[in-house]
């Protein structure tokens, strides 16, 4: 049976093809790979190495094959996901388990006998009469304490052609490793196809096996499905770190550049639509990563990497005003990939929120799009979608930091957690300690609904450190593997909370768009040393006379001692009764919650409670200097 899988992978892949496969010396490749090829039943396979060559192939085939089309910039091309495939499906991403595991009320599953079943019957035969793309993958910078081999088996040019920009090749690692790869599996089709687009949408499903450390992803295109080496691979690795000791985030990692010359690294974890991008790409400061980090303790430091080299980015408001250096590179040549945005005759991408004219007409995800046009259901159809998205390389961009591919990653100053808040938390705070950061902060972030994205607004929505809905462990092991990464080292990073969207009672936002920088500048100097702080019972917060230095200093404007009151007031009852919600949270959807997070909530009621007996409701911050 062997000797018959290897023949037929001979004649499918040829001899070019299967040398490339033979030279790696790892008998787990040629089985894994040999065994989809027996099922899938391709035409043919290409496997992809590192040569630029087989970058180009891979980009070609995609024009020829129609599902990418060239614009008028160099380098730039766009992609049309079907009508119904351009989110990812959060219904049918599930992992398949056995029966006695369970990882939580809130993490999706399936039996995992029926459940390969199932998609074992979706796959087979289905890239029959196509080309079979198999690429290989690090994840990390190469060389490296934090590199995670990976290996991707698609019929989808785009999808092979979106990875070679988002994440580092891997064929020479495997090569290196030969037999002792331990390599993340990926299996991907597209299948059936109309009109370019997906047909059996109805029969999407992406299914993670856990304990192979695989991932199937079927009758989908939308990238969010389909490119398994993100956040498809952060749940692998979610569950890989856990039993080793280190930690997979869902944080950007930059580069915050002080006085004198000093460069100070961060991460931040923010849920959706939170500030999380224009945090990172900030002007003046410099990106490392903008959506999934590794941290360690190396040498007795938290390190982080970026897990990818590119950026699969919400297109929606990217502007010159906004988001200028992101803008330049949308603009410039090079390789870049738009997805459903509106294309006009003249080959140019426009998007919502760009800054210019909205064309009368063009072709967009929903085919000739005109102003007016409207659904089945007389929904108008915008020109662009809502989650239309751009793919590109981060050396496309002017600020990429100097230490992007670090083999050994950043070491972190700083930790910072955010959510939409409108009533509760002050702009930033700083936590006691590490673990009082990660348990009333990171463990408690809430994010407050909008009307755009669920229809009505203000609903608050449990996020545990913006990751749960990657998660792929319990999530009170979870906060534990938190807690003990920073209680592995002397000097853990500094942990913040940053809140952009506090309103007065009028409902007016508190914080200006450019705030944000002056937040982060004082986070810089805070880990340094260079400012002190006022101790509320939730953490500490800027003195005024720093932050008027500041936004004098980052965004040459005056900052008054009114502004600064009404900032960062200590709103007693709505800080309690944040605590009562997520400690409810906790005790009735997290079994296995621990203690320790119930302590330092608990512990924070007390403070928050004695402060109200001395001062009342809502406290200025003068009052507690």
């Amino acid at each position: 049976m062997v000797d018959k899988k290897m023949e037929l992978l001979k004649v499918k892949c040829g001899p070019k093809n299967f040398k490339k496969l033979v030279d790696l010396d790892d008998p787990k490749v040629l089985d894994f790979v040999a065994k989809y090829v027996e099922h899938c039943n391709p035409a043919s396979v290409f496997v992809r190495s590192d040569a630029p060559e087989d970058a180009q192939y891979v980009r070609d085939k995609s024009i020829e094959n129609g599902e990418e089309k060239k614009l008028a910039v160099a380098g730039h091309t766009y992609h049309f996901d079907g009508y119904g495939d351009q989110a990812r499906d959060k219904a049918n991403t599930k992992y398949l388990l056995p029966p006695d595991v369970a990882l939580g009320a809130d993490i999706q599953s399936v039996d995992k006998v029926s459940g390969t079943e199932e998609i074992n019957g979706l796959l087979k035969n289905i890239m029959e009469g196509k080309e079979m793309l198999v690429g290989f993958f690090c994840l990390g910078p190469a060389n490296s304490p934090f590199s995670i081999p990976a290996l991707q088996i698609t019929d989808s040019c785009y999808v092979a052609h979106s990875e070679d920009i988002l994440i580092r090749q891997g064929y020479e690692m495997f090569k290196k490793l030969g037999k002792k790869t331990d390599f993340f599996k990926f299996v991907h089709s597209a299948g059936e196809l109309e009109g370019g687009v997906c047909k059996n949408i109805d029969k999407r499903r992406v299914y993670i096996d856990l304990e192979g450390n695989l991932v199937f992803s079927v009758n989908t295109q939308y990238a969010g499905n389909t490119v398994g080496l993100k956040k498809l691979a952060m749940r692998l690795a979610i569950k890989r770190a856990s039993y080793e000791g280190w930690l997979t985030e869902h944080m950007f990692l930059m580069g915050v550049h002080g006085p004198k010359g000093r460069v100070s690294y961060f991460s931040g974890s923010f849920p959706s639509a939170c500030g999380k991008t224009s945090t990172a790409m900030l002007e003046g400061e410099t990106i490392v990563g903008d959506d999934i980090a590794y941290l360690r303790n190396i040498d007795g430091k938290i390190r982080a990497v970026n897990v990818e080299r590119g950026m699969f980015g919400i297109i929606r408001d990217v502007n010159q005003k906004g988001d200028s250096l992101i803008f330049e590179a949308l603009n410039s040549p090079g390789e870049v990939i738009f997805s459903n945005v509106l294309i006009t005759e003249e080959k140019k991408p426009y998007w919502l929120g760009d800054g210019r004219a909205v064309p009368k007409k063009g072709t967009n995800y929903s085919g000739e799009w005109f102003v007016g046009k409207k659904d089945e259901k007389g929904a108008e159809i915008t020109h662009s979608h809502k989650n239309a998205r751009y793919t590109v390389c981060l050396s496309e961009l002017k600020n990429c930091d100097p230490k992007a591919d670090d083999p050994n990653g950043v070491e972190l100053s700083g930790i910072i957690y955010g959510g939409r808040d409108s009533d509760t938390w002050v702009p930033v705070k700083q936590a006691f300690g590490w673990e009082h950061g990660i348990l009333t902060m990171g463990a408690a972030i809430e994010s407050e609904t909008t009307a755009a994205t669920l229809g009505k607004a203000g609903v608050r929505k449990f996020n545990l450190m913006a990751n749960i809905d990657f998660l792929s462990i319990p999530l009170g092991r979870y906060i534990n593997n938190n807690c003990d990464l920073g209680n592995s080292v002397k000097k853990p990073p500094q942990i913040f909370a940053v809140n952009y969207f506090l309103k007065n009672k009028d409902g007016k936002y508190l914080n200006g768009v450019k705030d944000k920088h002056v937040w982060l500048k004082w986070m810089e100097l805070r880990t340094s040393g260079d400012v002190d702080a006022i101790k509320l019972p939730t953490g500490y917060i800027p003195k005024y006379e720093d932050l008027k230095k500041l936004f004098k200093e980052v965004v040459g404007s005056e900052y008054s001692k009114e502004a600064y009151l009404k900032q960062f007031t200590l709103r007693i009852p709505e800080n309690l009764a944040k605590i009562e919600r997520i400690i409810d949270i906790y005790k009735t959807k997290v079994p296995d919650a621990p203690h320790i997070l119930f302590d330092a909530l608990s512990e924070q009621k007390k403070r928050l409670e004695a402060v109200r007996g001395k001062f009342g409701d809502y406290v200025s911050p003068d009052r507690l200097m």
